[in-house]
């Protein structure tokens, strides 16, 4: 036996999980075919909040008048913001190879294809550096994660310089003078709000009736409306029937209330969601169930296939880093024979446009549609000092309790900041608080936090400050 454990895919749920193995005591190695850390920290959420990083402090340099500061001549050098975002993600590229280093977990790097040996898994690898090399080991966990969606029938395709997914877009040779991004979700709206801060003129395309879909809709409604003041605009109920590349931009033909029109830009990014890297790994060969390019697993990464496993994005949603870490920590202590942690904990959400969006469980009308009778309680930033001291009035916080045992089931955020606030729901519902212990917490002051109090409050009527 080659090894006890061995990880295929180094991002946030691979490298993770690797090294809680060591941590356990197993001996383990880890399968990356392109970089350490993966889509999340190469090509994902790391550069993507480098890039919103500078477009939000030169859009600050155009409201400096608000806080009776100047400054005159600001711009930027978008191959200097691009390289920027590259160089975040080199350093934490370099610093998972050392944690890789201290854990004393083998890297190896190349394609990996999965077997059934005679007496435990085993996995051939195509070697980067050329040839192959066939391992062994009690247990194998895929993490190979995800890539973006692509729908040739009609065009949506990436190529380098008209049509792009996320990769393309964070490597840009310039910024585009004017753009399209279809689909919504969180990939497309920070993309949207990166170019749109950088004075490029972006259109949102959205196939269901409102942005964000996923968010509580009184939240999604909010968004619309805010990046609509910085200059976005939308089309909501709007289905891409083709988009083609053109000598000069792009060419997209929309049907929109049964009539069909014609967008053009001079780029579109495609953000239509995910597909599990599922391919050409030999799984439906070992009998490993996938189900719409997805592992099928149970409620510790079991594939049901004696000795594989699968977390975070290719086991399915949510796709998110932080999921694919806490799953892949879960599995490997279940392994390990360990009282393993909450699968089940809920899993915020964040969206780091301007304003920034973050939420956690059931909005609203979810919640109603389980049969849970609720309370809703509301509260602004417009009225919260911190808020107004800080310039950043825009946006509220939303939490909903069950009605009957006062337990907090959803939080939904929208304003400066609340990707940092919004742990505090995770915590609170973690810890399966109700609104007692909310109410009871006390929140220093003055801070943005105090927002997630008053929202507490104004769901039982004690509400302070409005």
């Amino acid at each position: 036996m080659d090894f006890d454990v061995i990880v295929i895919g180094s991002g946030p749920g691979g490298y993770v999980t690797a090294i809680r193995a060591s941590q356990l005591g197993f001996k383990t190695a880890i399968i990356e075919r392109e970089l350490l850390g993966g889509i999340c920290l190469n090509w994902g959420c790391i550069p993507t909040k480098a890039l919103l990083k500078s477009a939000e402090v030169y859009e600050q340099l155009g409201h400096l008048g608000d806080y009776g500061l100047k400054v005159e001549g600001a711009s930027f050098d978008f191959d200097a913001v691009v390289k920027r975002s590259r160089g975040v993600s080199t350093q934490l590229n370099a610093g998972v190879a050392f944690l890789m280093k201290k854990h004393k977990i083998e890297v190896i790097e190349g394609v990996a294809k999965l077997e059934k040996g005679a007496a435990a898994p085993k996995v051939v690898v195509a070697l980067k550096a050329g040839g192959s090399r066939s391992l062994t080991a009690k247990h194998v966990i895929l993490a190979t994660g995800a890539r973006a969606r692509t729908l040739p029938a009609i065009g949506l395709v990436p190529d380098s310089e008209r049509i792009w997914t996320y990769r393309e877009a964070l490597v840009p040779k310039a910024a585009p003078q004017s753009l399209l991004v279809i689909g919504s979700g969180a990939i497309g709206i920070e993309f949207a709000s990166f170019y749109r801060a950088l004075g490029s003129d972006v259109t949102v395309i959205e196939s269901l009736p409102r942005i964000l879909p996923v968010e509580d809709e009184e939240v999604s409604k909010a968004a619309q409306k805010a990046f609509e003041k910085r200059g976005l605009k939308f089309r909501v109920d709007a289905t891409v029937k083709s988009l083609k590349a053109t000598k000069t931009g792009v060419s997209l033909e929309l049907d929109s209330a049964g009539k069909t029109e014609t967008l053009s830009a001079d780029v579109a990014i495609v953000a239509v969601g995910i597909v599990g890297n599922v391919e050409d790994m030999g799984l439906e060969a070992l009998g490993v169930k996938i189900e719409r390019t997805h592992v099928v697993t149970d409620g510790h990464g079991a594939t049901g296939v004696p000795g594989f496993y699968a977390i975070g994005d290719v086991a399915g949603p949510p796709w998110l880093a932080h999921k694919a870490s806490h799953e892949g920590v879960h599995c490997i202590e279940n392994i390990a024979g360990l009282p393993s942690s909450n699968l089940t904990a809920p899993i915020p959400g964040c969206t780091y446009s301007t304003p920034q969006i973050a939420s956690i469980g059931l909005t609203e009308a979810l919640a109603k549609d389980k049969g849970i009778e609720v309370k809703v309680g509301r509260f602004p930033f417009r009225v919260n000092g911190k808020a107004i001291a800080s310039g950043e009035t825009e946006g509220f916080v939303k939490t909903v309790f069950d009605a009957k045992t006062g337990a907090l089931i959803g939080a939904h955020m929208i304003g400066a900041e609340v990707t940092e606030m919004i742990q505090g729901y995770a915590l609170a519902m973690t810890l399966e608080a109700t609104e007692a212990e909310l109410h009871a917490t006390v929140y220093p002051h003055p801070t943005m936090s105090e927002a997630m109090h008053e929202s507490a409050l104004d769901a039982f009527g004690k509400v302070l400050h409005i």
